[in-house]
């Protein structure tokens, strides 16, 4: 799906397809009207992603096409004092966050309080985040099971291209961590060649176990548990920003 260059200055990009899917629960739907503006991220030009926190955190992490939210949701939780970015064009996905933040332990009374707490949602391209954010600012970026546009001529529609890793060498820390999971043979690979080939990385694995296993603070998503049902193999790549 295309979409217009936003008034901000941002280009246009083609890097998600649908946004909507199954119709929304009046449940869901009144908690994008409710709490999503407690949560929205509007990207400005250089400011630091800190400023985007009503409360003080000590680091900022960004989630690129978040799903269902399950990644997201947990690592807010499990790391409070962390500002959590996270993008995701897809409506029921959004839908299903708000949903887990309203029943759990970020409740919509306590985002309220907090005026949104460590989470902050774009529903737009991810790009649009990074372009705003100034230079080595950013903790750690997750990529999980981003749509691995498997014909040849939709490559150029992937999330990992050349260009966006110069991007994310700017914006991210030295030492800081780029996680990258799929279960699509032929992406793992452009991922691969891609990310060992560019001067700013460099993987942490050391042995097999290390990229077919995910780390104890890497939870499982709702689409990893669906292709791994489906008898996918995945695999999960961590590079370091050098």
């Amino acid at each position: 799906m295309t979409r217009e260059a936003h008034t901000s200055g941002f280009p246009q990009r083609r890097h998600f397809g649908r946004r909507k899917g199954p119709a929304l629960s009046a449940h869901q739907a009144g908690l994008l009207e409710t709490l999503l503006p407690r949560l929205q991220l509007e990207p400005q030009a250089g400011r630091d992603p800190r400023g985007y926190f009503s409360q003080t955190v000590s680091d900022v992490w960004l989630e690129v096409g978040f799903g269902g939210g399950e990644h997201l949701f947990w690592q807010a939780e499990t790391h409070p004092h962390v500002g959590v970015l996270g993008a995701e064009p897809y409506v029921s996905g959004v839908a299903k966050l708000l949903s887990k933040l309203a029943a759990g332990g970020l409740s919509a009374e306590a985002l309220a309080k907090a005026e949104g707490g460590n989470i902050r949602l774009y529903m737009e391209d991810a790009g649009d985040i990074i372009e705003a954010l100034p230079d080595a600012c950013l903790g750690r970026a997750f990529v999980l099971f981003p749509d691995p546009w498997p014909k040849t001529r939709h490559h150029k529609r992937r999330f990992i291209q050349t260009a966006m890793l110069d991007s994310f060498a700017r914006v991210m820390k030295r030492g800081a961590e780029l996680r990258f999971a799929t279960d699509d043979n032929s992406y793992l690979v452009w991922t691969l060649e891609r990310l060992s080939a560019h001067p700013a990385f460099a993987w942490l694995a050391m042995s097999a176990p290390d990229w077919r296993a995910r780390p104890p603070d890497w939870p499982e998503t709702r689409y990893e548990a669906k292709a791994i049902r489906a008898g996918s193999t995945c695999t999960y790549l961590r590079f370091v920003r050098i």
